[in-house]
């Protein structure tokens, strides 16, 4: 059998097939096609990068191949790679097919040698120019490849392209220069770059393959869950260069703006530059409407080819792209990085023009953008008096929105150092790189002094959600003196500041915070999407009549609350311990009237309800949410009992009749249910039927529904015969969790220690994400009672965070009634808009 090809011309490539050749590759193999003007090249297959991460070497016959491709390229370009009259140079790209900006390798400027060197300066007519991209490559190449101290490298240039002008003497002034590049090398490393050009080549194509396991890959395919065995594809691709001559210059477009999502055309340009400027941050370029100012019609076919671009992806793009002496070139596409609310507004616009289909509307929207879009910001008062008070330290460009404050660190490492000890940390930097990014991932926000919005500092932020000001030219950044200065004014390491991600301002001091806002209309538009598909009703939790407000204005259709915290909110909660712990054993236990007591707190809520429905827990007296309050082991000594969920009935009938008075009292038109915890048996069930119907009978009474949580595998597996008595059955996921797995419930609901544990290899999956098989098989089970019994409502109750694939699971399962926590109701809308959607195209 012929082994698989590895190598594709850009015309030859699968533009949909992003899995074998990255999604630099498919998208330039896109732009071919359609004829946009992509600068010829080609493309190493992510099944070279797999062959060459198991075997340690290059696959055979690869550089070769590549070889055969360039000579296509010398033919279709009239150049010459390594030589002349025309040298061809490339540059050498990674593109993996899952986006990871800044994450791997790159080598620019490749096949420079003597021959090729003046061969450029004489087919430009500029010897400062090819001293330039000389150099360029040298510092790439040596920091790339020969892991040699670039910064070293760049430095040894300066002083020597500093007496190179345009019509110097070719041959002296590379004489010169590559003296002095090579002096440096070999000090710091012991070798140089090698004048071949094919070994140029093969070094590499190596170096992008190996920074597929670089560190911080590794570290950002973790964070983003990207599956190390993707590996990457190398894209080689002819050079055009932005600083030839003018017009020239490089640049970053978006199709839209990606921090708000307004439609139009956003990104920067540097005139003069190559793209490695624009994308490092290491100096700050022109907004794309003011460079338009100059170049009117470049900038007008820049906009047109975005615009055909949007619309032929249905997505909002990145795009690099390189003037070269007038000429425009696109040198890469990719969906772009956009924040929550722009991801959001993006979604919803897409959809309403029509060119997004539901699903792949709420596709482009993720739990974490709805969680993002709803995150606190600067109480307004507080920033217009911070203001007038003179406290703005600076503004630079906002990057990516969010508003957060924290203590000032000016080094990665000590960043990690102390957000693990608890702080909450601004990284500032004079400017970020790959080399930062754990610094980035444990601060809150990020400043940096230099760069625009197209940077790594502001790329990256926006990808994971920080607040982030970049440009910021007022500040002088020393991380070795530990100190930032501006306007004469210094401010040490650990001072506190205020960040405005979108405004670019620094404010001095710490700024209060107000509750977060969505983008309204827009999130409105994506969830009615998810909801119209899902057809489910979400409970979300309340405990007040203000909640209940706020959790049906969050699209809830239903409210679910609980005895006890409503009786502990009111301060009343106290007053029924003390009568319990009081109680003797043997003795009756009187608790008369205290059904006024909970008719009285339970009333403004229904109230409050309305027309929704309403789902009430009952007091659980062995609730590990409640530990401390209930004084769990002196309960249980006191009133034995306690500990068994129709074990106290007296408890259970002024319960009842509390609500059955709150619901006449609100003039309910549906019914409350009230669900009690732990139950397992037909019998239990049974005598709580028993109970309703003693308590509600009579005047002043409502009739209320009566049903069960599921808390333990034997009452999941008694759903069949519970259901029959049963209005409904709740499913309480985490205590069904603790169940199995053994842990406390409350792991369940937080990162650690279990994110660390299922980083470990402890579990095969995270059950906080996924259902494994043990809760399948319960699932599996509980699918026959919905068909077997269908006048029994069966219910999720999900606490914490709310993730796709459970949602996924439970709706698979037949379950359309959710109770979740009020700030991931529009999360679980989502969810189940998501798995509705991909259950019915999967027909």
């Amino acid at each position: 059998m012929a082994a698989p090809r590895l190598i594709y011309r850009f015309d030859e490539a699968d533009p949909d097939n992003a899995i074998l050749f990255g999604g630099k590759g498919a998208g330039l193999a896109r732009m071919t096609v359609g004829g946009l003007p992509v600068p010829p090249g080609f493309v190493i297959t992510t099944e070279a990068c797999r062959r060459f991460t198991e075997d340690g070497r290059l696959p055979d016959g690869l550089v070769r191949g590549a070889l055969d491709h360039l000579a296509d390229q010398e033919a279709a370009t009239g150049r010459t790679f390594g030589g002349g009259p025309k040298p061809l140079l490339v540059s050498v790209r990674s593109g993996a097919p899952v986006s990871m900006p800044g994450m791997m390798d790159t080598v620019l400027n490749l096949g420079l040698n003597e021959a090729a060197a003046l061969a450029l300066a004489q087919a430009t007519g500029s010897t400062r120019f090819m001293a330039d991209v000389y150099a360029r490559f040298h510092r790439m190449y040596s920091d790339i490849v020969l892991r040699a101290d670039g910064d070293a490298i760049a430095a040894a240039a300066t002083p020597v392209l500093a007496g190179i002008e345009a019509d110097t003497d070719p041959a002296a002034a590379f004489a010169h220069l590559h003296d002095a590049l090579v002096r440096v090398e070999h000090d710091d490393v012991g070798t140089s770059v090698p004048d071949d050009p094919t070994l140029q080549l093969e070094q590499a194509i190596r170096a992008v393959f190996e920074s597929w396991n670089s560190r911080r890959a590794v570290t950002y395919r973790k964070v983003h869950g990207i599956p190390d065995s993707l590996g990457t594809a190398v894209v080689v691709q002819t050079m055009v260069f932005g600083n030839l001559g003018s017009p020239s210059g490089s640049g970053v477009a978006f199709t839209r703006n990606p921090s708000t999502g307004e439609p139009e055309l956003y990104g920067e340009f540097l005139e003069g530059g190559q793209g490695e400027d624009v994308v490092a941050g290491t100096v700050t370029p022109q907004p794309i409407a003011v460079a338009a100012v100059r170049h009117p019609d470049l900038f007008a076919q820049l906009e047109q080819l975005c615009t055909h671009l949007e619309e032929l992806y249905r997505d909002v793009l990145d795009i690099e792209y390189t003037v070269e002496q007038g000429t425009l070139y696109l040198l890469q596409v990719r969906s772009a990085k956009r924040t929550a609310q722009a991801a959001v507004r993006i979604a919803a616009d897409l959809y309403r023009k029509g060119w997004l289909e539901p699903a792949e509307a709420l596709a482009q929207v993720t739990a974490d953008h709805l969680r993002q879009s709803e995150r606190p910001r600067f109480d307004e008062d507080a920033v217009a008096g911070a203001r007038l008070a003179g406290r703005v330290l600076a503004t630079g460009v906002g990057a990516s929105p969010g508003h957060v404050s924290g203590k000032v660190v000016l080094d990665p490492d000590r960043a990690v150092a102390l957000a693990e000890a608890g702080d909450a940390i601004l990284l500032a930097r004079p400017t970020t790189s790959p080399l930062d990014l754990h610094g980035m991932l444990a601060s809150v926000g990020i400043i940096t002094a230099m760069g625009g919005a197209t940077s790594h500092a502001a790329v990256v932020a926006r990808a994971l959600g920080k607040p982030c000001v970049v440009g910021c030219a007022a500040l002088d950044i020393d991380p070795a003196a530990r100190r930032l200065s501006v306007n004469g004014s210094s401010y040490d390491e650990g001072s506190v500041l205020s960040i405005d991600g979108a405004s670019g301002e620094i404010f001095l001091g710490d700024l209060p915070s107000s509750e977060g806002r969505a983008e309204g209309a827009d999130i409105d538009t994506v969830l009615a999407v998810a909801r119209q598909s899902a057809g489910c009703l979400i409970y979300g939790i309340a405990t007040t009549p203000a909640q209940v407000e706020a959790v049906i204005g969050r699209g809830a259709a239903g409210i679910a609350t609980r005895v006890s915290e409503v009786l502990a909110t009111t301060g009343r909660f106290e007053e029924l311990l003390a009568q319990l712990v009081a109680a003797r054993p043997g003795t009756p236990l009187d608790l008369g009237g205290f059904e006024q007591v909970i008719a009285d707190v339970m009333t403004p809520l229904f109230v409050a309800a309305g027309d929704a429905e309403i789902a009430v827990r009952a007091v659980d007296l062995v609730s590990e949410d409640h530990v401390e309050i209930l004084e769990t082991p002196r309960m249980l000594t006191a009133l034995p009992r306690a500990g068994l969920p129709i074990g106290v009935p007296e408890l259970l009938r002024v319960q009842i009749a509390g609500l059955a008075i709150a619901a006449h009292r609100a003039e309910l038109r549906r019914p409350p249910e009230l669900t009690v915890r732990h139950v397992s048996d037909p019998g239990e069930v049974a005598e709580l039927r028993r109970l309703a119907a003693e308590e509600t009978d009579g005047p002043g009474r409502a009739p209320i529904l009566i049903g069960a949580t599921l808390t333990s595998p034997r009452g999941v597996q008694m759903a069949p015969e519970l259901a029959p008595l049963s209005d409904f059955l709740w499913l309480d996921v985490r205590r069904l969790q603790a169940a199995a797995f053994g842990y406390p419930a409350s792991l369940f609901l937080t990162g650690e220690p279990l994110d660390d544990y299922v980083r470990r290899g402890m579990l095969a999956i995270d059950p906080r994400q996924q259902a494994d098989g043990p809760m399948a098989q319960l699932l599996a089970s509980l699918s026959v009672t919905r068909i077997s019994t269908p006048q029994c409502r069966l219910g999720v109750r999900l606490a914490g965070p709310v993730s796709e694939g459970l949602g996924a699971a439970f709706y698979r399962a037949g379950f359309r009634n959710f109770a979740i926590d009020a700030e991931e109701i529009r999360v679980a809308d989502l969810a189940l808009g998501k798995a509705a959607l991909a259950d019915t195209n999967g027909r």
